[in-house]
């Protein structure tokens, strides 16, 4: 079986008198169904845990910063609470895409007051119901 790990997708910025273009030409967006944007109210609230067996994520910060928490899933009925947590920061200013395959469930924070964090998804808003797990913030232990 191969492992899908996360992974990001490094964009640029092109600059001159008249402005700034960032950009993440690499990202292939064919498969994106969907997009929404998340700002948090605070630097303090944490959101998560919520996995997708078969959906996948991509985040991309458009403003501030934001810790995200990744944990593979290894039993969707009831997972492992010392499951290891990765955890990405995500800069405005880095232009880069975060790739979270399916199996996988996040937790994020912004670190920056106003941040805002831009998500595609690649299934519609109705195959949702049917791939949205969720557990509370303190599930996990390493968090």
């Amino acid at each position: 079986m191969i492992s899908i790990e996360p992974n990001t997708i490094q964009g640029g910025i092109a600059q001159d008198e008249r402005g700034s273009i960032r950009f993440v030409n690499e990202f292939d967006m064919s498969l994106v169904k969907r997009f929404y944007i998340i700002r948090n109210a605070d630097t303090e609230l944490t959101r998560g845990w919520r996995g997708h067996k078969i959906e996948q994520r991509w985040f991309y910060v458009l403003s501030g910063e934001f810790s995200l928490d990744l944990v593979k899933i290894d039993n969707w009925a009831k997972p492992d609470q010392s499951l290891p947590i990765h955890n990405i920061i995500l800069r405005a200013g880095e232009m880069k895409v975060l790739n979270v395959p399916n199996g996988y469930a996040t937790a994020f924070r912004a670190l920056e007051q106003d941040s805002e964090l831009l998500v595609y998804a690649d299934y519609p808003l109705s195959h949702a119901v049917e791939d949205d797990f969720t557990w509370p913030v303190e599930y996990f232990k390493s968090i």
